[in-house]
């Protein structure tokens, strides 16, 4: 009893700066496993580090992905990659226009033998959902998506049932055709922390993936680098990363620009922007900028990561005007003017 009370005291004893640098050695410590994690991915994916980063950083902050970009960007690759590095459960849904919700969510379905209902699973049940073209399915498939991502549970029959953690869908869509797709209402695109644009590789990273695509041994194999309660642990540490007030008051200001651009002198963003951010939007840039901490070997947030992370929290919480697309201006052009603005505290 007495040893307690000792260790409670010594405890209370500690001044903010030892916290943070105990914090600070714990996450150096965890990190390491993180980086092996990020070097494991990368024997597979070659280059597109961006997109590798914000995988992680949505794993470490609870949140889901909208992938952008063209076919062959290895999307699918990335993920099912991630999730055999992780020793975690993968599911691949393909949306097209006749799927249903049951396709998604799973079904009861009647046992003649037992005369009773049996739950039968669907691929919603995985630590990794790759939600390939998720526009080209209807609204009522999307919803149930969406519903499962925001409640972290499915409900069949009168039997709800929890999904399992961790728990990430990485949505897909492609850019170019929109014929015969669906788009996500924003009311749903909000629903994920990030949504990331993919661009071509370069040169270099062209030629190692023609390497090592066609080498006799193909691609190379993902050893198991973490757990999924390593997953959960490393959640844990990025909500004890210290965001101080001020980083707090800019998060604030840059979304708040959204909607009243004039107050932050900038009254011509007025009559491009239809929509701001929406509240969504500052949790998950301070959670992301946390979890972006953590990948970067800090115990505290900075100005650099919550600019480093916000074109991708932002560019899909901007409703843009007519007139924005008249100017060819995009909502990462908005965030970009945005975040040059905003005094940096």
């Amino acid at each position: 009893m007495l040893e307690s009370e000792n260790n409670d005291s010594q405890q209370n004893r500690l001044t903010p700066a030892d916290n943070l640098r105990i914090l600070a050695e714990k996450i150096q410590f965890e990190n390491q496993l993180v980086q092996a994690l990020k070097r494991e991915i990368s024997k597979v994916i070659v280059g597109q580090t961006g997109m590798i980063d914000r995988l992680l950083i949505a794993l470490l902050a609870n949140g889901h992905v909208l992938l952008e970009g063209v076919p062959g960007l290895a999307k699918t690759l990335a993920i099912k990659t991630l999730s055999d590095a992780i020793d975690a459960d993968f599911s691949r849904i393909q949306f097209t226009p006749d799927l249903l919700p049951a396709d998604v969510t799973g079904t009861l379905i009647y046992q003649q033998k037992s005369e009773e209902f049996k739950v039968k699973k669907g691929p919603i049940f995985a630590n990794f959902v790759l939600a390939d073209e998720i526009n080209r399915a209807p609204a009522k498939v999307q919803s149930a998506l969406l519903e499962a991502m925001q409640e972290r549970q499915v409900t069949l029959g009168d039997e709800t049932h929890r999904l399992p953690e961790p728990f990430l869908v990485l949505a897909t869509q492609n850019p170019i055709e929109q014929e015969g797709t669906y788009p996500l209402p924003e009311a749903q695109i909000d629903r994920f922390m990030l949504k990331v644009v993919l661009d071509y590789p370069n040169i270099q990273e062209e030629r190692l993936i023609i390497r090592s695509n066609v080498r006799k041994e193909g691609l190379n194999k993902v050893n198991k680098i973490v757990k999924p309660t390593d997953i959960l642990r490393f959640r844990d540490l990025v909500k004890e990363v210290y965001l101080d007030e001020k980083i707090e008051q800019y998060i604030v200001d840059i979304v708040y620009a959204t909607r009243t651009p004039e107050r932050y002198n900038l009254p011509h963003l007025k009559a491009l922007i239809t929509t701001g951010c929406s509240p969504r939007a500052s949790i998950n840039l301070a959670l992301a900028a946390k979890a972006y901490a953590f990948l970067n070997n800090r115990a505290f947030v900075v100005p650099e990561d919550i600019r480093a992370i916000a074109k991708d929290v932002m560019r899909h919480r901007i409703g843009l005007t007519y007139e924005a697309e008249a100017e060819n201006l995009s909502s990462t052009d908005i965030v970009d003017q945005i975040l040059n603005r905003i005094q940096v505290p």
